[in-house]
């Protein structure tokens, strides 16, 4: 509770709600949620799923390029590194041995 009061005593010159309020401007936390819970809460909330940090990360990573519709250039990238990763460019200076 203390980080909190901290935080907005700190801030209190950029806190306007009421000000955002009578001007009709939308208060991001509604939209925030909801991104939360489309993002994160419809994929890792699922009854039973156990997630670890890094598998959780990497799913909420591409949850999130596939709804800002990067999916495609996303992929392309994802493969052009993964060739370059498996097959480098200077793979000839390596000499076969048996």
């Amino acid at each position: 509770m203390y980080v909190c009061v901290r935080y907005l005593r700190t801030n209190s010159e950029f806190v306007h709600y009421d000000q955002a309020l009578a001007a009709c401007w939308p208060i991001a936390t509604g939209i925030i949620e909801g991104a939360a819970r489309q993002l994160v809460a419809d994929r890792l909330d699922i009854s039973g799923a156990r997630w670890g940090p890094d598998g959780a990360e990497a799913v909420l990573k591409l949850r999130a390029v596939a709804a800002n519709g990067d999916l495609n250039t996303y992929w392309e990238h994802h493969h052009a590194a993964e060739h370059q990763r498996l097959y480098p460019a200077d793979q000839h200076r390596y000499a076969f041995t048996a």
